[in-house]
């Protein structure tokens, strides 16, 4: 079975929780989701050998989606104003 990247799950989170935006999910909800998204995608890619540390794994992808979004949105509005 092959593995999965850690960066894919990433970007398969910020899509996903891009697509809940765009249906209507309210941004104050995006972070909770993003979590969520990471811990299911954790336990189905098997990341870690054992629950807690694919529990710990999902937090860290979901997390990790959030702040790529946020950290790139922030860029790329900064360069807009200047």
């Amino acid at each position: 079975m092959p593995e999965i990247s850690f960066a894919v799950l990433v970007a398969l989170v910020i899509g996903l929780v891009q697509v809940a935006k765009k249906i209507g999910l309210p941004d104050k909800f995006a972070p909770l989701l993003s979590i969520g998204f990471g811990v299911v995608f954790s336990f189905i890619a098997q990341i870690g050998a054992t629950n807690p540390s694919n529990l710990l794994f999902g937090i860290i992808i979901g997390l990790s989606s959030v702040g790529l979004w946020s950290g790139t949105k922030n860029t790329v509005e900064g360069l807009k104003k200047s």
